[in-house]
């Protein structure tokens, strides 16, 4: 069979990104991948989101489109700078100003913050809770709510998320502590040729 056929043939392909050989392949690798951070991101989610409520492979593409913006601007700003609630606090207020295309897009970003935050940066929210600041169940619930109401949203049909975010509603808390595991077990947020893969 020839590579081309291979790529195309969607059951084949599906069945090779999800074969372990590849996971191990990724998590092995002596230095930096040459995989496009999208691809490392997704072999990862599938890993981790296929026990949870959000296990359809487009959820797992989202949630690793998601991540790798993300990790994106963390790279940049550090670690520190993935906890902001002044940030959430502007996009609430915006909100109210919104129409129903913008309202779309803050509630999106919103719901994609909280889980990047709470899933990628748990620790950091357990220390920032020491000192006040909302804890993880505080962006479980942001995260959650803003993605069924986003779902609602006609652009939410028109770009086919409403199905996605439904998923991500309704499982966000597994889909968070499957992150969690991600974060911890694979990935190195901190270094700067992000995406580096845990030993």
């Amino acid at each position: 069979m020839s590579l081309e056929s291979l790529l195309t043939d969607e059951e084949a392909r599906d069945e090779i990104l999800d074969h372990e050989a590849l996971v191990h392949a990724i998590l092995e690798s002596s230095g930096r991948l040459s995989i496009s951070p999208h691809l490392m991101f997704y072999v990862l989610c599938r890993r981790v989101l296929r026990q949870t409520g959000a296990r359809s492979r487009e959820a797992s593409d989202f949630v690793a489109s998601m991540l790798e913006g993300f990790s994106r601007t963390a790279r940049v700003y550090g670690s520190e700078a993935g906890v902001n609630t002044a940030y959430l606090s502007d996009m609430m207020i915006a909100l109210g100003k919104a129409n129903d295309s913008e309202a779309f897009l803050l509630r999106s970003h919103m719901a994609n913050y909280a889980l990047f935050v709470s899933g990628i940066f748990v620790e950091n929210l357990e220390k920032r809770k020491e000192r006040g600041a909302p804890d993880v169940t505080y962006y479980e619930k942001l995260g959650g709510m803003n993605y069924r109401v986003a779902a609602e949203y006609r652009d939410a049909r028109r770009f086919h998320l409403n199905g996605i975010y439904e998923e991500l509603s309704r499982s966000f808390h597994e889909v968070r502590i499957a992150l969690n595991d991600l974060a911890t077990r694979f990935l190195h947020l901190d270094s700067p040729a992000l995406p580096i893969i845990a030993a």
